[in-house]
């Protein structure tokens, strides 16, 4: 295929993508905007004025940005768990797999389509955090590449989870039990400096920490981990995935029989 075919095919996969998590906007987008509000509700101003300011920020503010790209984790994974194991099931993705499309491009397709819900979803969010707290943003382009490298990574997540499923109750074992603690364990709610030393070498085995406190240095400007070295991590957690994603594509692995 020439690049512009490849282009025209990448971008055929996205726009699908995006039409399948818009149309049904009141699933994929509407309850993360709710569940954060009452995050800020419940967590930010009721909890928050008992806890006081937390590293030299209101509390509210300072849960702001991790409240924010749990929501882009949460919704880029699962857009394309739930994708590419529903072209499984229905048996669409052999089409893609006996035509001349390169597997990265049907690969690097669904991983885009994982990133636009990711952002569109963060977006939202932080329209509804603007009710809450009025803080800026620090550096807008932190903010931004740490959003679309985590959505990144996380899509390239799902995609392995899908990859691995056998039925859709397979594909929700991973967030309920490994997406879920790490994300909550992960600074969202706290720094890590409160946490005895023991724990707080536990917490940087932790890859979601660094994606938090890279986000949250971003828009406050502060943070527990050196920005430089959350870039680092996010990046190698990339490289690997995507290699291996591309590997089970090439291999066919859970679409052959």
């Amino acid at each position: 295929m020439t690049l512009r075919e490849q282009y025209v095919a990448f971008q055929t996969i996205l726009i699908k993508e995006i039409r399948r998590f818009s149309r049904i906007w009141i699933q994929t987008i509407l309850p993360a905007m709710i569940t954060t509000a009452l995050y800020f509700v419940i967590f930010g101003n009721l909890i928050g004025r008992q806890i006081g300011d937390m590293d030299g920020h209101r509390y509210i503010d300072y849960i702001i940005p991790g409240l924010i790209l749990m929501s882009v984790i949460t919704n880029s994974y699962a857009n394309v768990v739930s994708s590419f194991y529903s072209a499984k099931f229905q048996r669409n993705i052999e089409e893609m797999l006996v035509s001349p499309v390169p597997n990265y491009i049907i690969l690097v397709g669904f991983i885009a389509g994982g990133v636009a819900r990711g952002i569109s979803c963060g977006v939202a969010v932080s329209v509804v955090a603007m009710f809450f707290s009025h803080t800026g943003i620090q550096n807008f382009w932190v903010v931004l590449s740490i959003a679309v490298l985590t959505a990144i990574l996380f899509s390239l997540g799902g995609f392995i989870n899908a990859v691995f499923a056998r039925s859709f109750d397979d594909i929700s074992i991973i967030p309920t039990f490994v997406l879920t603690p790490l994300t909550y364990l992960g600074g969202i709610f706290y720094t890590i400096s409160l946490l005895p030393e023991f724990w707080q070498n536990v917490s940087l085995v932790n890859p979601i920490l660094y994606m938090v406190n890279a986000f949250r240095y971003g828009v406050l400007g502060t943070s527990d981990i050196n920005v430089f070295t959350s870039y680092i991590i996010i990046v190698i957690f990339i490289v690997a995935l995507f290699s291996f994603c591309l590997y089970l594509l090439e291999k066919g692995y859970g679409i052959r029989k």
